[in-house]
């Protein structure tokens, strides 16, 4: 099939070619969103409403909530409805492209929507998850033989399944494969207007606000955040705005002061919006190159972990079923992470005890805590955080389950092939090399107290993050005096 040119062949895969009857119309193009959530510079976007251009059809946009997707609670949940209420108001008044949104498992309620409006053309985001390869195989195999479905990466710059045909085994065996392709990928995106057929006038309503305070009251354990607004509008204020915007702002600090968890500000701030697509990748590194010549240093520091590192982990999701297992590490490192698993260790946690921050270890209890409260523990921090898991459990299999759970759980871009990949490289060495042997840790590479004191102000970092702890409570229980005054009043 001839693709047009605005979207590179490259990034589309075909998962199932529909067979038409020549005696039947073309139906209308669904687009099926749900890891790039946004209006601009959206590959998938692009290519459905081609897609539909070119067969003369109307284009709808389909989002299937699930309940509690992978642990996610209101903070998840709250900030990603939010920024799809946006969302649903921006593309029907830009595009006129209609918004529905489902609930329920996505096998059932997408080949229904399908059928129910007779279309022709699936159009999804692609997603390395075993739980979203999984749907689309299903939907594959349940739509009518006459549906097209086409997956496109609209998530990183350079498509997964371009970038490299196998697992690779670290970011240097990446890189250049990734880098000889930017020229190709790493390009502007082209202007969409809307569609050149409307779709068929229909009710599209949504009632945002109950569903939105139904999903944060189920989700309340885990509140949502105050310091990342949700939406495209905000994303882009984040990486380009006039007051903080990372690059116009705070970029010249990228590369000396990232790995300094006192120092959050020198981060770019992007990771809630590039986990739930409210930004393009792809935009931050035009962006940012854009930039190069007055911070050079930092830019490349910049879109080597923006591209090569995120691009990295997608590929380990991809081609390694058991991302989140034991059974997925590098042989050399699960060989001996099983003979150090016996080992004796100091102290032994159970989950909740690690959960509510109960160690022995002033600076990892912080690091969890600013996790709880935060939303966003320091990247630096990660490391350590889970490598204290694996020296504080039972063996490497619970250390690996309990650090996923908990980063899914509080990390508002938790349950991403970054998070999975974090873990996995920390407690089971993927991506690393072997280092040299020692009790627990065996030939993982080991971090500790001392080191992270050499590395910066841990005494500092603990005051942070307790004065970050005491703000939020504070603002909380200010927030439940004024909701009983209320009450009362009332």
């Amino acid at each position: 099939m001839a693709y047009p040119s605005s979207v590179q062949s490259g990034r589309v895969r075909v998962l199932k070619e529909g067979s038409r009857p020549s005696d039947r119309e073309m139906g209308p193009v669904v687009y099926w969103m749900f890891r790039d959530q946004r209006l601009r510079d959206n590959w998938a976007l692009i290519h459905a409403v081609d897609q539909a251009n070119k067969a003369s059809v109307p284009v709808a946009v389909g989002f299937n909530l699930f309940d509690e997707f992978l642990g996610a609670k209101a903070r998840q949940l709250g900030f990603m409805l939010r920024g799809l209420q946006q969302l649903h108001r921006d593309i029907q008044d830009t595009l006129h492209i209609p918004f529905f949104l489902f609930q329920g498992e996505a096998i059932e309620t997408i080949p229904t929507f399908l059928e129910e409006c007779g279309a022709s053309l699936l159009v999804t985001d692609f997603s390395p998850l075993r739980e979203v390869q999984s749907w689309k195989d299903e939907i594959c195999k349940r739509v009518s033989d006459s549906v097209s479905i086409h997956e496109v990466d609209a998530h990183n710059v350079v498509p997964v399944w371009v970038a490299s045909e196998k697992l690779e085994y670290s970011a240097k065996t990446l890189r250049g494969k990734i880098n000889k392709l930017l020229p190709e990928y790493l390009i502007d995106f082209p202007k969409m207007g809307p569609p050149i057929k409307k779709w068929a006038a229909t009710n599209c309503f949504v009632d945002w606000e109950n569903l939105i305070t139904e999903v944060v009251r189920k989700g309340a354990e885990v509140p949502e955040l105050e310091w990342c607004e949700p939406g495209e509008n905000a994303a882009m204020e984040v990486l380009m705005g006039s007051k903080s915007g990372f690059l116009t702002k705070r970029l010249k600090n990228y590369s000396t002061d990232r790995n300094n968890p006192l120092k959050p500000k020198a981060l770019s701030g992007l990771s809630p919006y590039l986990h739930f697509g409210q930004i393009s990748a792809q935009r931050c590194a035009i962006e940012a190159r854009n930039v190069r010549k007055l911070c050079p240093q930092a830019v490349d520091a910049f879109l080597e972990e923006l591209i090569v590192r995120r691009e990295l982990a997608d590929n380990f999701c991809f081609y390694q079923p058991q991302y989140d297992s034991l059974q997925g590490a590098w042989e050399w490192a699960r060989k001996t992470l099983l003979v150090h698993a016996p080992d004796k260790r100091e102290h032994i946690y159970t989950r909740e005890q690690l959960e509510k921050a109960q160690t022995a270890d002033p600076l990892w209890n912080a690091s969890q805590l600013e996790m709880v409260y935060g939303g966003k523990m320091h990247g630096f921090m990660r490391m350590y955080w889970a490598k204290k898991i694996l020296e504080w459990t039972s063996g490497p299999e619970d250390a690996l389950a309990i650090s996923i759970y908990l980063n899914d759980k509080y990390e508002i871009d938790g349950r991403d092939p970054n998070g999975y990949v974090g873990c996995m490289w920390s407690i089971c060495g993927v991506h690393d090399q072997g280092w040299q042997e020692r009790p627990v840790f065996g030939k993982i590479r080991y971090m500790n107290y001392a080191g992270c004191k050499r590395k910066f102000d841990v005494d500092g970092y603990i005051a942070y993050v307790k004065r970050l702890v005491g703000e939020i409570k504070k603002r909380k229980a200010e927030t439940l005096l004024n909701e009983k005054k209320k009450e009362l009043r009332i």
